[in-house]
């Protein structure tokens, strides 16, 4: 399986896409780029995830990782695949609420 998209963390909230982008151009193309903002607030997360058009891009970008940007390290490795099995954050097998599970 190709693994070409990275998750980048721990970035200061004052980073903006082109920063990142521009931090990550020269690895080759990024095809897909989203920084997660904060719904309430609108602001970025800190983190983000970059994929890159291959494999052989991402893996050099890995070495970003450790990287100091506005006095924070970087973390930057392989995004990992979301389990789809897992439950939707609910409470697991017994629903979620404060009511004692019904057998």
């Amino acid at each position: 399986m190709q693994q070409n998209k990275l998750y980048v963390g721990n970035f200061p909230y004052s980073v903006d896409e082109a920063q990142l982008r521009a931090l990550f151009a020269d690895y080759g193309e990024i095809s897909e780029f989203a920084m997660i903002m904060d719904r309430d607030t609108g602001r970025p997360k800190g983190f983000a995830f970059i994929t890159f058009s291959s494999q052989q891009s991402a893996e050099k970008a890995l070495e970003q990782n450790g990287r100091d940007l506005g006095g924070r390290p970087l973390k930057v490795n392989m995004a990992m695949e979301r389990d789809s099995r897992r439950g939707g954050g609910r409470g697991g097998r017994h629903g979620g609420g404060n009511r004692p599970p019904r057998w």
